[in-house]
């Protein structure tokens, strides 16, 4: 049975678009004929739902899935307060284990051909006393993927958060950049200065979208992925 390939969602910040480059992305390899599901594995700012506290994006990346996946699974930990997970985690008394995490992953990844993981924040957020997102994303041994907001401070934090990628012992495959609202002066100019600085390709430039994106079509964000 062949590897299960897969990718890690990473971003420069909070609220720069991972959720919307995850959908795109498994609509993406599902227009390529691929059987795709998702994780979010740790999620806070939840409310209250059928399966307890859930996660919009998380719902989100569990209905455009090929395969039914139960909710716990999708996002194993779920916490209300909007507040840094270790954080949240401790509030609630809990503590995130990354086996937890990657059991939930190995079941997923058993039905599908590729699996896509949507981090929380950016890619040094701490989960528990000793443990980061990119401990995570090493130890699922996964690809990365970085979304990074074009927006005022945007080079700085990309660059940054590139060298932290190689430095964690992970490959970054690529990056997306996702034009935020209100669309920054320059957003061309300062594109192009990070395809000069990052040694990965850019594999998607997305649109400025305004307002809620439900309504776009998932399948022709511009992303484009190769395999090696």
């Amino acid at each position: 049975m062949n590897r299960t390939r897969g990718y890690f969602i990473t971003g420069t910040d909070t609220g720069v678009g991972k959720t919307t480059v995850a959908l795109g992305l498994m609509a993406h390899l599902q227009g390529q004929g691929k059987t795709v599901a998702a994780m979010k594995p740790v999620a806070s700012g939840c409310t209250h739902g059928d399966a307890g506290l859930e996660n919009a994006d998380a719902r989100d990346l569990q209905y455009q899935s090929s395969v039914a996946m139960p909710y716990e699974t999708v996002n194993p930990y779920a916490f209300e307060p909007p507040i840094a997970p270790h954080i949240a985690a401790a509030q609630a008394g809990v503590t995130i284990e990354l086996d937890r995490i990657r059991l939930a992953f190995t079941e997923i990844a058993h039905r599908v051909d590729y699996v896509v993981v949507e981090g929380a924040g950016g890619w040094l957020v701490p989960l528990n006393e000793t443990e980061t997102l990119a401990d995570l994303a090493r130890i699922l041994d996964l690809k990365v993927i970085l979304v990074v907001g074009i927006r005022l401070g945007c080079l700085n934090h990309a660059l940054l958060t590139s060298a932290a990628i190689n430095a964690s012992g992970c490959t970054l495959s690529g990056w997306v950049a996702n034009r935020l609202p209100p669309l920054a002066e320059c957003a061309d100019e300062n594109i192009s200065a990070l395809k000069s600085r990052l040694t990965v390709p850019l594999l998607g430039d997305i649109p400025l979208l305004e307002g809620a994106c439900a309504n776009f079509p998932l399948h022709s964000l511009p992303l484009v992925i190769i395999d090696s």
